[in-house]
């Protein structure tokens, strides 16, 4: 019969055919499959073959493309090399049976069960190396993400005993300039002395709320956003001199929000601190705009500044602990602050561009 002659003429020349694709495929120098990737080859040669001669079914397929799926996916190589491989043992099939002695009645019918043999297999390949790829990504990502928590943990225990052996001192010593400013009203560099503490104290707090110890300011309470943001600005008032910020404020006066005072003061200023120092190195006009107000049950804050943009490829990062951009910084900043808001149920988002750089804070209000 038509279909035997041909199936007997491709048994009759396998050697020749897994030879040439030995000689052709492409193979990287660090494949630790390298060896197996021509036998494999005479695998799917006899594969299609016995799939011309309805001698084998589609799980024989299957079974191959999955074994292969694991050596490639082990040995970490381009799948583009793989489909490279498999589309030339394809051809080199084609190109042997228009060799032989086929009227197009029987060989168009074998074509088309090898075609669709190699699509099978390659279904099956792509698909469970694409599925055993994303599972070492989710296993990365939660590897990761444990190292994450493992660094949390332990800066946690740093920050408690950090607490302990610096906070109390360095409370002491703001109790005493501020004696010393009362006493001397006209001692020089006495507030600079004061800021320097408050911005000290300000750091160890940031720590202090990134360890799991929970919140450092245990009384809730009901507070005006504007009284925050004065006195918010009068804390960063040396700041804002040092950088020539222009500060614009609109605020709503009635605006309230219930919640952790202290903790939420420190979101703020860690946002406009931020500003401050993108400011730093623009040339012209430097601003910043606050605002604040309500909208069908929430209370919105945006902090806006004109200053160097955020990289679009950073600002999907930016709220990741550890993460920073600065020279001396330690990365907790901003998701100290993203975990404060969480925390009060509402969201922190970032928007940045060539003209400016906004943060939008919501929070819900009962």
């Amino acid at each position: 019969m038509p279909l035997d002659d041909l199936t007997f003429f491709l048994e009759k020349h396998e050697a020749e055919v897994v030879e040439e694709f030995r000689k052709q495929i492409v193979v990287a120098e660090h494949d630790q499959y390298r060896g197996m990737i021509h036998l494999n080859g005479q695998a799917m040669y006899r594969l299609v073959v016995g799939y011309v001669g309805d001698r084998i079914s589609q799980e024989d397929i299957k079974h191959l493309a999955y074994k292969v799926a694991h050596e490639r996916n082990q040995a970490e190589i381009n799948i583009g090399d793989f489909v490279y491989n498999v589309c030339l043992g394809r051809q080199l099939v084609f190109d042997l049976l228009q060799k032989g002695p086929f009227s197009p009645s029987t060989l168009v019918p074998a074509l088309i069960k090898i075609n669709e043999c190699f699509d099978i297999f390659l279904v099956h390949a792509v698909s469970q190396y694409t599925s055993m790829k994303d599972s070492d990504l989710e296993e990365k990502k939660i590897f990761i993400e444990r190292s994450h928590k493992d660094r949390l943990t332990i800066l946690g225990q740093m920050a408690a005993s950090f607490v302990h052996e610096f906070r109390n001192p360095l409370t002491s010593i703001i109790g005493f300039s501020k004696l010393l400013k009362e006493d001397y009203p006209s001692l020089p560099y006495v507030d600079i002395i004061e800021n320097e503490l408050y911005q000290l104290n300000y750091r160890v707090s940031q720590f202090l709320l990134v360890s799991k110890k929970g919140a450092v300011y245990k009384t809730k309470e009901l507070f005006h956003m504007q009284i925050l943001f004065e006195e918010i600005l009068a804390f960063l008032y040396p700041n804002i001199v040092d950088v020539n910020a222009n500060m614009k404020c609109s605020i709503d006066p009635e605006l309230t929000l219930d919640g952790y005072k202290d903790e939420i003061k420190q979101v703020f200023i860690n946002i406009i601190s931020n500003a401050l120092d993108a400011l730093q190195k623009k040339v012209g006009d430097k601003e910043i705009v606050i605002e604040a107000f309500q909208k069908e049950g929430a209370a919105i804050v945006t902090i806006a500044n004109n200053g160097l943009p955020i990289p679009v490829d950073l600002q999907a990062v930016i709220f990741e602990p550890f993460f920073t951009t600065k020279e001396l910084g330690t990365g907790i900043g901003l998701y100290v602050c993203k975990e404060i808001i969480e925390k009060h149920g509402g969201t922190i988002a970032c928007e940045s561009t060539e003209d400016r750089t906004v943060f939008s804070m919501e929070f819900l209000q009962s």
